[in-house]
C-alpha cells in the first residue's frame, strides 16, 4: 500500500536526478558552513558534484517525452530496439551512420540510419524512448544541448543531429 498517489509518484521519480542533486548541494552547504577541515572540503566537492547532476537531471528531464506513443523501445548491449504497432526493428549504435530527427511526423520521430537496412523511425513518446538519452549521447561528438533544442522546437522540418565521421584518410602534401 502507498502513501502517496500514482501521479505523485512518477513525477518524484521523473525528477529524482535533481531531488538527490538538491539533497547534495544542501549536505554540501552545511559540511562547509559547519564543521571546518577537511568535512568542509569535502563539502565543496559535494556541492560541485550536486550542481553537476543537476545540469544531467535537467537535461534528461527536457528529452523525457509521456511515453504514450505507440510502441515500446528497448536498448540492450549496445542494440536499439523498437517494437511498433506496425513497424519495428533494430540498429546496433556501433554501425549507426546518421541520427535525425523527423518533426514532420506526428508525433515526431527519432530516425536511425544503418547501412544495409532501412531507416528505423521510433516516435519521440514511445514507452522507454528516454533510455536513449543515454544511448545518444555515447555517440561521439554529438551535442546533447542541440538535441534538447531541436527536439523542443516547433518548427515542422528535419534535421539531422549527428552523422558518422567518414574515417578516409586525408591526403596531404608536403611541397
Amino acid at each position: 500500500m502507498s502513501f502517496i498517489r500514482p501521479e505523485a509518484q512518477a513525477h518524484l521519480w521523473r525528477i529524482r536526478e535533481l531531488l538527490v542533486a538538491a539533497a547534495a548541494i544542501l549536505l554540501g552547504l552545511y559540511w562547509v558552513l559547519g564543521p571546518k577541515g577537511l568535512l568542509g572540503w569535502i563539502g565543496w566537492l559535494l556541492i560541485a558534484a550536486g550542481f553537476a547532476l543537476a545540469v544531467v537531471g535537467l537535461r534528461r528531464l527536457r528529452f523525457g517525452q509521456t511515453g504514450r506513443g505507440p510502441g515500446v523501445v528497448k536498448v540492450d548491449e549496445g542494440q536499439i530496439a523498437y517494437f511498433g504497432p506496425l513497424t519495428g526493428g533494430a540498429v546496433a549504435l556501433s554501425e549507426l551512420t546518421r541520427l535525425s530527427l523527423d518533426r514532420a511526423a506526428q508525433p515526431a520521430h527519432w530516425v536511425l540510419d544503418q547501412p544495409g537496412s532501412d531507416p528505423l523511425h521510433i516516435p519521440v513518446n514511445a514507452a522507454g524512448a528516454d533510455v536513449l538519452f543515454d544511448t545518444f549521447a555515447a555517440l561521439p561528438s554529438l551535442r546533447t544541448g542541440r538535441m534538447l533544442t531541436e527536439l523542443n522546437s516547433t518548427s515542422r522540418t528535419s534535421v539531422v543531429l549527428w552523422q558518422k565521421s567518414s574515417h578516409q584518410p586525408v591526403h596531404m602534401r608536403l611541397h
